[in-house]
């Protein structure tokens, strides 16, 4: 390491000169996730993080840390000078391997989180998500077989949980990857560590998953309650109409509907 330098959150870690630049922010949180990594590669900044859980608002994500990114770099540069700042071109890129179904390849736009959708953006960002997830992007995951191995590693887990305690699902998954040359390394050097962010990152997945069908139920019981109540006044009010068109009084359609005067009164006034 040729040098390092902190920076308030971040710690730009040069590797070798003029080459490579770690540029990760130092213990920021995403929702309870960590970005994973940022490194600087001759002029092209690359960007990458690991998902486990969709959000449309990646792209918005990305644009604060991109931000904190390009203000370190330029901390003692002259922003209001006439001679150009040379920034490098940032590449956004989100490793995929959730529960919720998504194609192979997407690209996720902060443009699309506008209230007012604009043609031409003046400001735009484009993040490229690729699913890592058993069938999807295979020869990427062949290409890169620590990527490769992390996917499969994920994958059992989900498939063990599904027939037993999510404890030993990812026992049983760390034992048969060691034996299967997947992660082999670092999960017999990390197994402990491994084991118990394993069970964070599922049991987090699942509450969320959990949470939002919960929301969805209740916000489904509230609807069929709101229309069963339409449903009733709308009824009350053709009964209504159908006895004035007979010319029943207040008093008398406020009896055979049992409903106060007042009620009917109120009725009779929005069928005006």
């Amino acid at each position: 390491m040729k040098s390092a330098e902190k920076t308030g959150r971040f710690e730009l870690k040069k590797l070798d000169e003029g080459a490579l630049t770690i540029t990760t922010i130092s213990g920021a949180l995403y929702m309870d996730y960590k970005n994973d990594i940022s490194f600087l590669i001759d002029s092209t900044l690359n960007l990458y993080e690991h998902q486990s859980t969709y959000s449309p608002n990646l792209p918005l994500r990305y644009l604060l840390y991109i931000s904190d990114v390009y203000s370190a770099m330029t901390k003692n540069m002259n922003l209001y000078g006439e001679t150009a700042v040379a920034l490098p071109a940032p590449r956004f890129i989100i490793f995929y391997n959730g529960a919720k179904k998504r194609p192979e390849r997407e690209e996720l736009q902060l443009s699309a989180l506008y209230k007012v959708k604009e043609e031409n953006p003046s400001l735009e960002l484009r993040a490229t998500l690729l699913n890592i997830n058993p069938g999807f992007n295979d020869e990427l995951k062949r290409m890169c077989k620590t990527l490769g191995d992390y996917a499969e590693y994920t994958a059992r887990i989900r498939q063990y949980a599904q027939e037993m305690p999510i404890e030993l699902a990812v026992e049983h998954a760390i034992t048969e990857c060691i034996k299967e040359g997947i992660l082999a390394e670092f999960l017999s050097r990390q197994r402990a560590e491994a084991k118990s962010v394993s069970i964070y990152e599922y049991d987090e997945e699942k509450h969320l998953r959990m949470e939002r069908e919960e929301n969805y139920e209740k916000g489904y019981k509230l609807g069929e309650e709101a229309g069963y109540k339409l449903g009733a006044q709308q009824k009350v009010m053709d009964q209504v109409k159908k006895k004035l068109a007979r010319g029943a009084s207040v008093d008398e359609i406020a009896s055979a509907l049992e409903e106060e005067p007042e009620t009917i009164k109120e009725i009779m006034d929005a069928l005006k």
